[in-house]
């Protein structure tokens, strides 16, 4: 039976655990560019198998959220491969996470304050954050446009270009695709955001249509053994919903199955919240099954709450990667601590978003 701390390979990525440190944003990147102790920050954790980074915006079309980082300028490029040689230099894998948030911004933070963009012209029922004088504050998110689908070869383009500037420029060893959340390929998806009429609406296949397509242009892009993309079928996370979503993602993951991704990054349950959901039930065995059925051979990981008995189950049950959260903004050494059986540090939820090296850098190792 395959242990939490033995090797194994994702598509191109040989990793030397199959602990995952999940993308946790932490709004420490102001006008979009990583700083220094974001490297600091990175090369702690890196005896993780593989860190995924914070939600990074393809575009600034794609920025939901003060202060968070992006991949379309220089400076950012540049700021990142400061944190990939740091990495690198531990003996860690990290890989990006592309993002687009669609309505899950705000005016404040678009190109010329205007409005965000989503699959329909409906408003998301939640908040993003806007950090002003230093003071992170929620907002409710602006009333979003729909997108004409002129607009959307532009989108994927922009994917491809940022994964290929992040592999190719930040140093960074892959990437993966948030279609999870509530964000952009997430509205397309789900019945809740997305009413379109038109090829990218109604039918499933339609309403997959855009993940797909930038799927397959980012593994144009850096090779499919370098591509990962993360999924949430079920999570009310950004207002997010649909009516049928075990169809819908079954489907997703059968023609995601021939483009020989590294992984497939599953959600179990609410974000951050209950693995199970009463009026939202979900088989995520089954889908994987499907996944398999269908010829996929990415690794299979899953995230939402996992501690390390748990993690052992899934492992046993055919997973083969898992991701913690929060254990690591804490826990900068979670590896070794889950490996000896070690207390693990409490985190301070003051400071997950914005500040400086205070909840960030400074929470201790084991001796």
């Amino acid at each position: 039976m395959s242990s939490l701390f033995d090797p194994v390979k994702a598509g191109d990525l040989a990793l030397a655990n199959r602990i995952v440190m999940a993308p946790l944003t932490r709004n420490r990147s102001p006008n979009a560019v990583p700083r220094d102790i974001t490297a600091t920050y990175y090369a702690q954790r890196a005896s993780a198998g593989l860190l995924i980074t914070e939600a990074t915006a393809i575009s600034q079309q794609g920025q939901g959220y003060s202060d968070v980082p992006g991949l379309y300028g220089t400076e950012q490029l540049d700021a990142w491969k400061k944190v990939t040689d740091a990495v690198h230099a531990k003996g860690g894998k990290i890989v990006v996470q592309l993002w687009h948030v669609g309505r899950v911004s705000h005016t404040d933070l678009q190109p010329d304050n205007g409005k965000p963009v989503a699959p329909s012209a409906i408003a998301a029922k939640t908040k993003t954050v806007l950090i002003k004088n230093g003071v992170p504050s929620f907002v409710d998110t602006s009333e979003p446009r729909a997108l004409d689908a002129s607009e959307l070869p532009g989108i994927v383009h922009s994917y491809a270009t940022a994964a290929r500037n992040a592999v190719e420029t930040a140093g960074f060893d892959g990437v993966e695709i948030h279609g999870a959340n509530g964000y952009l390929l997430d509205q397309f998806l789900k019945t809740g955001s997305n009413h379109r009429t038109d090829d990218y609406g109604g039918s499933i296949q339609n309403r997959a249509r855009l993940l797909l397509e930038v799927t397959r242009a980012v593994t144009d892009a850096v090779g499919g053994g370098r591509t990962g993309i993360r999924l949430s079928p079920v999570t009310p996370a950004n207002d997010a919903h649909d009516e049928h979503p075990q169809a819908l993602f079954d489907y997703v993951v059968k023609q995601l199955a021939p483009l020989n991704l590294a992984y497939i990054h599953v959600i179990e349950g609410a974000t951050g919240g209950p693995r199970e959901l009463e009026d939202r039930p979900f088989d995520y065995e089954a889908l994987r099954a499907a996944y398999r059925q269908a010829g996929g051979k990415g690794a299979w990981m899953v995230n939402n709450g996992y501690d390390k008995s748990l993690a052992e189950e899934a492992l046993k049950e055919g997973d083969d990667l898992v991701a913690f959260g929060k254990p690591f903004i804490s826990n900068p050494d979670l590896v070794r601590r889950l490996r000896e059986g070690a207390t693990l540090n409490a985190w301070d939820k003051n400071t997950f978003y914005g500040g400086g090296e205070a909840g960030y850098t400074d929470y201790p190792a084991l001796a």
